[in-house]
């Protein structure tokens, strides 16, 4: 039986563009590339060859185009989980689902999703302007716990561990098939997804932080000899996403602070660059 969704809960612009990305399903390539700066959507564009797609509203900018006879979309998605969890749910229903009747389609498609983002790593021995390649996340957001999808692994009792009991931490995985484009010279770690910037990645300004060692309990957790290499705000929330709409997924990180070493990029420009670059390169 095909399902139509309320429009209360797929709004569609009057356009006939989805509400929040502003985009119609041929706006979008089956490869998208996911930046959180705005801003740094044309500097991965600018290498297209064609830009045929440059839509705005809000904080997602999308520009799609073509590098020799392959087509991209990039795309900005703001800062953290919550957004991503808009940004995830409307490419799916680009599509998998008919905009003019909400009716759920029988499509085959699936799409390619890659972040291309910034980080900070959790171990000593790993040094800023890295490119690091997220082989799986740690959600520390509980983000997944709101939908009837299961990771790949649940540490629940590890939040007692980092003194966190709200917070039921899973572990997924990302794309083999996508992590296998890059050489296996390129770092790959387990990039922990954190809910905020200042004390949920232990950072304290003004304000007293509850874990102020949160930092030295993250770095040294093992997961059957996986040490957490870096963290970020979006990694783990794309992944279990994309998981439950059937896309492949990737993140692909510039490490541009260490926070065990407390050191950080002294030209972030250029480290996201060659990021960008890597990207590029592994998927024209």
């Amino acid at each position: 039986m095909i399902r139509t969704i309320p429009a209360s809960e797929l709004i569609i612009n009057p356009d006939g563009s989805i509400y929040h990305l502003n985009l119609h399903p041929d706006d979008l390539a089956d490869t998208v590339f996911l930046v959180g700066d705005p801003d740094r959507v044309p500097e991965v564009s600018r290498y297209f060859d064609a830009i045929e797609v440059k839509k705005q509203k809000r904080e997602f900018v999308t520009h799609t185009g073509r590098i020799g006879n392959k087509r991209f979309t990039v795309l900005s998605t703001g800062i953290g989980t919550d957004n991503i969890d808009i940004v995830l749910n409307e490419l799916d229903a680009l599509i998998q689902v008919d905009l003019k009747t909400r009716e759920i389609l029988k499509n085959p498609l699936k799409l390619n999703v890659i972040r291309i983002g910034t980080s900070g790593a959790l171990q000593k021995e790993i040094p800023v302007d890295t490119v690091l390649i997220s082989e799986a996340a740690l959600g520390l957001d509980n983000l997944l716990w709101f939908y009837a999808l299961e990771p790949d692994a649940d540490f629940r009792e590890m939040g007692k561990d980092l003194g966190l009991e709200f917070i039921w931490p899973y572990v997924m995985e990302s794309s083999m098939e996508l992590n296998e484009r890059f050489p296996s010279s390129y770092l790959r770690g387990l990039t922990a997804t954190c809910s905020g910037f200042y004390a949920p990645q232990g950072r304290q300004l003004r304000m007293p932080i509850s874990q102020p060692d949160f930092i030295q309990k993250l770095s040294n957790l093992d997961f059957g000899g996986r040490k957490v290499s870096n963290f970020e705000m979006e990694t783990a929330a794309i992944f279990a996403l994309s998981r439950h709409f059937g896309f492949n997924a990737l993140a692909v990180n510039a490490i541009v602070a260490n926070r065990i070493t407390h050191q950080f990029s002294k030209d972030t420009h250029k480290a996201v660059d060659t990021t960008i670059r890597a990207v590029l390169e592994a998927f024209s």
